[in-house]
């Protein structure tokens, strides 16, 4: 089972929250933290990441398959968040157990595939000499010296184990799996449950060009923008993210 955090303990529908490639749940506690004030919230670390078991096969089925394992451990349905790499599997999750998800929140990212590339940061990654690394700082110089920009080279960090030296991502499965993650399966059906696809408005993740590819799946979709944030919403504008998420979550009629 995916290692997981819980916060909280109020009487609202619980949420999971699943962090995007090369994150963790770790990178999630600040706002999972204030959610916690009403519900119980569980951020999870996705397979090949954090302190979860690692695998070959790393499919947007395979990662639904987890997320659903851990919420019928700890009892559906649940409320669900998934950001980039976590949000298709989130949607994936949605299209293949509807029974587990009450209200689903997408953070900047559509059922499609994207053409670019995120080898560049495994490469990077591999790159760095970590019998020199004794501190963090050290890892952040060599990736910068590679071209990753300071934010990321900090964000990647937070995953390196500085006590065993290495890095707690399966680079080698991500890397053979790239091509699925930057993409999405063929999926039959709809999942019509309540869907808020949330973008930040710096982002070109979700073109409205994807809204009658979303609607197909989820018929039910809203869309939202938080206009001064970029792909990494969540980081770059924390309290409207905050805000947003709750009001979803708590509207009634929905």
């Amino acid at each position: 089972m995916l290692a997981f955090t819980e916060y909280g303990a109020g009487d609202g529908t619980p949420l999971l929250i699943a962090h995007g490639l090369y994150g963790s749940g770790r990178n999630w506690g600040v706002i999972a933290k204030r959610l916690a004030d009403t519900r119980r919230v569980v951020t999870v670390d996705m397979r090949n990441h954090g302190h979860s078991p690692w695998s070959d096969d790393h499919g947007y089925a395979d990662l639904a398959e987890d997320l659903a394992e851990v919420i019928d451990h700890l009892g559906a349905p649940m409320d669900v968040v998934g950001h980039s790499m976590g949000g298709k599997a989130s949607m994936m999750l949605a299209l293949t157990h509807p029974d587990r998800v009450r209200r689903l929140v997408v953070g900047d990212i559509a059922p499609v595939s994207y053409g670019h590339s995120q080898m560049q940061y495994i490469d990077a990654m591999r790159a760095v000499d970590l019998s020199r690394v004794t501190r963090r700082s050290d890892a952040n110089a060599q990736l910068a010296e590679q071209g990753v920009e300071p934010a990321l080279c900090s964000f990647l960090t937070q995953s390196l184990n500085l006590a065993e030296g290495r890095w707690r991502f399966n680079l080698d499965a991500l890397a053979a799996n790239m091509p699925a993650i930057l993409g999405f399966p063929e999926v039959t059906g709809a999942h019509d449950g309540p869907t808020l696809f949330l973008s930040g408005g710096q982002s070109d993740y979700v073109h409205r060009d994807y809204r009658d590819t979303i609607r197909g799946l989820f018929p039910a979709a809203r869309f939202a923008k938080i206009p001064a944030a970029g792909h990494w919403l969540h980081a770059d504008d924390p309290r409207a993210f905050e805000g947003t998420v709750r009001a979803y979550l708590d509207a009634r009629g929905l």
